[in-house]
């Protein structure tokens, strides 16, 4: 049975299977992330008391091997999705997810942790479920559906930093990963019985002449790939010199989730109107070159200001406004940019430079803020939204889709 509206009628609501189908997709993620967030604020203390705990490289080597896997594996798992379906691939990776779980739990040594978090990683499903999203939509809810995508991630990250360290305490680390394996199996069964059955996928000859490249190297996939991988390089730097600017300044680290749940909450708060206006009036570029300005202003004033605890409260609100609505924007101007029939193998290229960004900002962070201080990753930070926003510039608005039979919505 066809949801569309009728012909000739611009739709301004959701149907209920596009509800149902993002509303589902979320909690698979957010479960998914919630048992890998609650590890992070928690697992480099934990490490020193399990041998080889003492050499950092190892301990990086433990947090950092789950983005290389993702890396690695975004795009086959992308690719798969396309041919053989998205829920048997999403399956796949929860259990793989699991798995890995399961083994860090049980593991006596910091290298049986590691193993146990580079199998984590290779449950990389992130491309299937965006791309399953996409399915399931039509472009002008699109972005509503990644922005729901996005504030539920933003959400469970700050919800980590404050559950984590009492679920340590009561728990221990081998609960935690524990934890992360009950959730990641949790979701199987939403997967398999609530979400709805995917859109029936193309098919004919300009589904099998559509060569690689032309995804892959097509220039405004490449403008987003490249504004996602410098997206995430600046806020894993950024987050590299920040706690240790609060501690400065008289707050504890048992203290901070109490800044970031309130923050991300308000970002929300603040970032949906401008998000709603540019899809409704097909204004996205504006928007997005406006957040990525915001992002190098926030950077500018952190280092030329050296903010108090009250004033980096702001520029951290700042942050995340302009972040969460990238956030949103980027995958939603993913799918629709990618053929209908490669939208996997694209956010599978997206979600890997999504990861390569994250370790690179990991890496080339602490590499800065070694040699010249948290000034010197604000600069860098400042310094890559400038060219990002070189990049993005010419970007093309994508037009507002027409009314009528060809913008009917997904069938239940």
């Amino acid at each position: 049975m066809s949801l569309a509206p009728p012909a000739g009628t611009l739709p301004s609501r959701m149907t209920g299977t596009e509800i149902r189908a993002t509303a589902t997709l979320t909690v698979i993620a957010s479960l998914r992330l919630l048992g890998l967030f609650l590890i992070l604020p928690v697992f480099a203390v934990h490490a020193q008391q399990l041998p080889g705990g003492s050499n950092t490289t190892l301990v990086g080597l433990a947090l950092g091997i789950y983005a290389a896997t993702q890396a690695l594996l975004q795009i086959p798992f992308g690719v798969a999705s396309d041919r053989w379906g998205r829920k048997p691939v999403i399956v796949a990776g929860l259990l793989l997810f699991a798995l890995g779980s399961f083994v860090a739990a049980a593991a006596d040594s910091l290298w049986m942790t590691i193993v146990g978090r580079a199998l984590q990683g290779g449950g990389a499903i992130s491309a299937a479920v965006s791309a399953f999203i996409a399915d399931s939509t039509r472009d002008e809810h699109r972005t509503k559906a990644m922005a729901a995508l996005g504030m539920s991630i933003g959400l469970v990250f700050a919800l980590s930093l404050v559950a984590a360290p009492p679920l340590y305490a009561l728990i221990g680390m081998g609960g935690l990963f524990a934890l992360t394996g009950v959730l990641a199996l949790v979701g199987i069964p939403v997967v398999l019985w609530l979400v709805p059955p995917a859109p029936p996928r193309p098919t004919g000859l300009a589904a099998d002449r559509t060569h690689w490249r032309q995804v892959v190297l097509a220039p405004e996939l490449l403008r987003l790939n490249f504004g996602i991988l410098a997206l995430h390089a600046v806020q894993m730097a950024l987050f590299i010199v920040v706690p240790v600017m609060m501690i400065e300044r008289g707050l504890p680290l048992p203290q901070h989730g109490w800044v970031y749940l309130p923050v991300v909450f308000a970002s929300f708060l603040f970032m949906l109107p401008p998000l709603i206006a540019a899809e409704r009036r097909a204004r996205m570029r504006p928007v997005m070159l406006g957040s990525i300005a915001l992002l190098a202003l926030v950077h500018a004033g952190l280092g030329w200001f050296s903010p108090g605890l009250a004033l980096l409260v702001v520029w951290l609100l700042l942050f995340f406004t302009a972040f969460n609505l990238l956030e949103a924007c980027l995958p939603s101007l993913v799918s629709r940019r990618a053929p209908a029939h490669a939208k996997g193998l694209a956010l599978g290229v997206y979600n890997t430079t999504q990861a390569v960004g994250l370790f690179v900002g990991g890496a080339l962070g602490g590499l800065v803020a070694r040699h010249g201080g948290a000034g010197g990753v604000f600069l860098l930070g400042a310094l890559t939204m400038a060219a990002w926003l070189v990049v993005a510039w010419r970007m093309q608005e994508l037009p507002r889709r027409p009314a009528g039979p060809d913008a009917a919505a997904p069938s239940a």
